[in-house]
């Protein structure tokens, strides 16, 4: 419970950071991330594909 509180507050802090930042700022911290998630989920991919199963 006390780690749901936790991740709340962060989101909110996050996300008022989010509505004071310029909006050229938000675009590309989104892009960045979203490359990155991209990245990590090819990379995962990849690696269940080619490990042998034991």
């Amino acid at each position: 419970m006390l780690f749901l509180v936790a991740a709340l507050l962060l989101l909110g802090v996050v996300m008022g950071t989010v509505a004071h930042a310029p909006f050229a700022f938000t675009v590309a911290a989104a892009a960045v991330i979203a490359a990155w998630l991209g990245v990590f989920a090819l990379r995962e991919r990849h690696g269940r594909r080619h490990t042998s199963a034991r």
